[in-house]
């Protein structure tokens, strides 16, 4: 199970270990519809708040809800946007628990990063539909996360790539290789070290799963080295 020693890991080393981060956070908040009233947000697994601070600088009429399963990542979510007051809110949550999935409120926009692989196929399938049942009419769901190749090549290409991604993001950001060598010690590449609590499934399974509970605009935005960013909408009446 995550704990917070992946969570302090992540903090001290997800921007070398994410592909293209900045760029991933741009196109989410580019895929989120945009209105001029006010609106909700909901962001499953927040962590320490950089995609939500993308979102917030963009929206001024946006809420954001901040939801995760680490402590210590709340936190220092909080700290970093302290200065949007309750236009961000947090809570402690577990993804695969359903007490969260009934909101006082429907978001405009759900949005994931790096979290919904920590479910298996059946769960996946219950969070899409509970999701697509939550949204607004016309809202958008999107995801950020680690998909399944489906072949052993493809697994290789996989890996190879997200090895080459974060080699060349350590020595653009500190002209060194100290991030990939903290990559590599922490064997964070899962299609390299398979670990049970990751169950990414294939993209195209994902796809037709968001199809089935009634998700329209179906696309995939980005993918690179085994992330991809895809999801849908809501069917606007």
């Amino acid at each position: 199970m995550w704990n917070e020693d992946d969570s302090q890991t992540f903090i001290d080393y997800g921007r070398y270990f994410v592909p293209e981060r900045e760029t991933q956070f741009q196109i989410i908040r580019d895929l989120i519809p945009g209105q001029q009233e006010p609106f909700h947000l909901l962001e499953l697994g927040c962590g320490d708040g950089l995609l939500a601070e993308t979102v917030l600088a963009h929206f001024a009429a946006c809420t954001v809800h901040g939801y995760d399963g680490s402590v210590e990542m709340l936190r220092q979510a909080r700290h970093r946007l302290a200065r949007y007051g309750n236009r961000f809110e947090t809570r402690i949550f577990d993804l695969t628990d359903d007490s969260w999935r009934q909101p006082s409120w429907n978001p405009l926009a759900v949005v994931s990063s790096l979290v919904i692989h920590h479910l298996d196929s059946q769960q996946k399938q219950d969070l899409f539909e509970d999701i697509y049942r939550m949204l607004t009419r016309g809202g958008a769901f999107i995801i950020a996360d680690l998909i399944q190749p489906t072949s052993k090549a493809g697994l290789r290409v996989a890996a190879d790539a997200w090895d080459v991604a974060v080699r060349c993001r350590a020595k653009d950001l500190d002209g060194n290789e100290s991030g990939f060598e903290q990559f590599v010690h922490k064997k964070w590449n899962l299609y390299r070290y398979p670990d049970p609590n990751d169950k990414p499934c294939g993209l195209f399974e994902q796809l037709k799963w968001l199809e089935a509970v009634g998700f329209i605009e179906i696309d995939v935005h980005w993918l690179k080295a085994g992330h991809a960013i895809f999801g849908g909408r809501k069917r606007p009446n």
